[in-house]
């Protein structure tokens, strides 16, 4: 195997260890270590590191070398209130747009996450990494029909960032969340545009508040957390 494959694929689990917390925010990323647990080289990390630094989940200290990019509540309003702008953007439009193949989309969509959120709601445990991937193929399909490529990807982007936070706290809203998303397919296929970005308001807003309020974000936070990564509890 190449190096630009054991480089391609080394940049993938480092994401995914970013994005759902295995890597905490502020946590130092010393390169000999990675090199072991990623197995590739230094070199190839530096380049993977830098590439992660421009999509905002790893920082550049200088000579330092590089951490994971820290959470504040700051930057979690922020990157929610971005996920809005384009998300209620991109949801008018693909509601234009879609046809019959993308209510099919949706719909399947929703079937796979409303049976999870059911299985979490009975007390069920659930990989973490299943529950998002379902809930951001909802979110994606409802959006898939808007026909902007460079949207789509700029959501992608966002998406990851916020996602990281939920991760980070692991919030599960219950029942509100649940019922939000069976509101929000049923404005998609009523084509109801007004209704369906005053519910993903509501969801996303109620997940940065409960975050927020509930200071799950706190242990992260402390000068320590780079030292000391708090243990993190199973989502559900």
């Amino acid at each position: 195997m190449d190096e630009q494959t054991v480089g391609e694929g080394a940049y993938r689990r480092i994401r995914a260890d970013i994005l759902f917390g295995r890597l905490a925010p502020g946590q130092r990323l010393g390169l000999d270590a990675m090199r072991e647990r990623y197995g590739t080289s230094v070199s190839t990390l530096r380049e993977l590191l830098s590439r992660l630094s421009s999509e905002a989940l790893v920082v550049a200290e200088g000579q330092r070398g590089f951490e994971v990019a820290p959470v504040s509540a700051e930057d979690f309003r922020e990157v929610a209130a971005l996920r809005l702008l384009l998300e209620e953007h991109a949801l008018r439009d693909s509601f234009a747009a879609g046809g019959l193949e993308w209510e099919g989309r949706v719909v399947a969509a929703h079937h796979k996450l409303a049976a999870l959120e059911r299985a979490l709601l009975a007390g069920e445990a659930a990989e973490p990494a299943q529950w998002k991937r379902y809930d951001w193929e909802f979110h994606h399909a409802l959006i898939s029909a808007c026909g902007s490529r460079a949207l789509l990807q700029a959501h992608v982007a966002v998406y990851d960032r916020y996602l990281r936070y939920q991760m980070v706290a692991v919030v599960f809203r219950g029942a509100v969340a649940a019922e939000e998303h069976q509101r929000l397919l049923d404005h998609a296929l009523a084509r109801d545009v007004a209704a369906s970005q005053a519910v993903l308001r509501a969801h996303v807003d109620g997940c940065v508040d409960q975050v927020l309020a509930a200071g799950l974000l706190d242990p992260f936070t402390r000068p320590a957390a780079a030292e000391a990564p708090p243990r993190r509890r199973r989502a559900g």
